[in-house]
């Protein structure tokens, strides 16, 4: 039977099927109502939800419950997601999976609490320091916001990394009718198979190294240190290198990417854009097409990795792509290096969404 859900809601509900037992948040507008959810819905099904006193303890307690062996998960939004970037950080050197969801908001600082926003696109994958690749997945309907979440968890577990939902305010509280999977495809974390006496927590053997719980008898240091294969710190040149080629290879591109492309077979002008706004240019192309202008549509459904292959393949036939979003322009620049056609771009960033009318008078044909 079809359930009427928001987009928080739907979160909510693919987590949970996911096997999401622990839940470590810190309210904050416009994601507080997918904690409110999850401290209902968890003790019932024997999980845990726990308010932090803030969004760095709030990342920290899920990374402390996910080395247990328990899928975790935490909700913020832009000003909390800030405040996280050292454990997502710390999650990356320590291959840690976790799931962060941030709905975005306007900013910069506290911004627009409660308006809309894409700005968080470029802090989505570089608001931690150092070199480590990102798994960031973007919904733009109420059915994505739930299998997406699904596949954050099972990517999370698969690569031993966080992986990131960038949603945003309208997706949040928008509501649609949707079903929800009879049949979940759940990929488990692997687990060692040697003895704990033997168990290598960083492995160089394996690009994604098998994950021990605490509390089952294995015993191994974590830290945010570069480190050697049993996870204590080094300094030595090798072993970095090592450590630092094994991080940056271990998430497959082509494997990862996901991109919705439509109406391309004879497009000479394409509309490019990303979650609630890619509704509104979606229908500016449907609206182009009633009157047979030759226009297609071009979606990131996994934004980072970015498809720059993809891009570059596509533009070729192009003159033009107009990136639409909600903001001063991030995304426009990844699409300006991969595209062989001109870039141009159609944003604002006043708490209001880009209407397709909107679209159509800024595409010129």
């Amino acid at each position: 039977m079809p359930l009427l859900l928001s987009g928080n809601e739907a979160i909510v509900e693919g987590a949970l099927a996911s096997g999401c037992r622990m839940f470590g948040g810190y309210p904050i507008t416009p994601s507080s109502d997918i904690a409110e959810k999850m401290s209902l819905r968890l003790p019932k099904m024997g999980g845990k939800f726990i308010q932090m006193e803030d969004e760095i303890a709030s990342l920290g307690a899920c990374l402390g419950s996910s080395l247990t062996g328990i899928r975790s998960m935490t909700a913020t939004s832009g000003p909390g997601f800030s405040l996280m970037q050292e454990h997502i950080g710390f999650a990356a050197m320590a291959e840690i999976p976790c799931v962060i969801v941030d709905v975005q908001r306007g900013g910069p600082s506290t911004g627009l609490p409660t308006y809309p926003s894409q700005g968080d696109v470029m802090q989505s994958r570089w608001g931690t320091h150092g070199d480590h690749p990102i798994i960031v997945l973007v919904p733009f309907s109420i059915l994505e916001c739930y299998t997406l979440t699904i596949k954050a968890f099972n990517y999370s577990d698969k690569f031993r990394t966080p992986v990131i939902i960038l949603s945003d305010e309208i997706l949040a509280h928008l509501r649609e009718k949707i079903e929800l999977l009879k049949e979940i495809d759940i990929k488990v974390r692997n687990f060692p198979e040697v003895p704990p006496e033997e168990y290598l927590p960083f492995d160089s053997r394996y690009l994604v190294p098998p994950l021990a719980p605490y509390g089952k008898g294995y015993r191994f240091h974590i830290t945010g240190l570069v480190h050697d294969e049993t996870g204590f710190p080094t300094a030595d040149p090798e072993k970095v290198r090592s450590l630092q080629e094994r991080l940056a290879s271990k998430i497959p591109e082509e494997e990862v990417r996901d991109i919705d492309v439509r109406y391309m077979d004879d497009a000479k002008i394409c509309l490019f854009s990303i979650g609630s706004i890619a509704r509104s240019a979606l229908r500016a192309v449907l609206q182009l097409r009633e009157k047979n202008k030759k226009v297609g549509f071009i979606r990131p459904i996994t934004v980072w990795p970015f498809p720059y292959d993809e891009i570059k393949r596509l533009s070729r036939d192009l003159d033009v792509i107009y990136v639409c979003e909600m903001n001063m322009g991030q995304i426009v620049g990844e699409v300006e290096r991969a595209a062989e056609c001109d870039v141009r771009f159609i944003g604002k960033a006043d708490g209001t969404i880009i209407s397709p009318g909107e679209i159509l008078h800024n595409v010129s044909i």
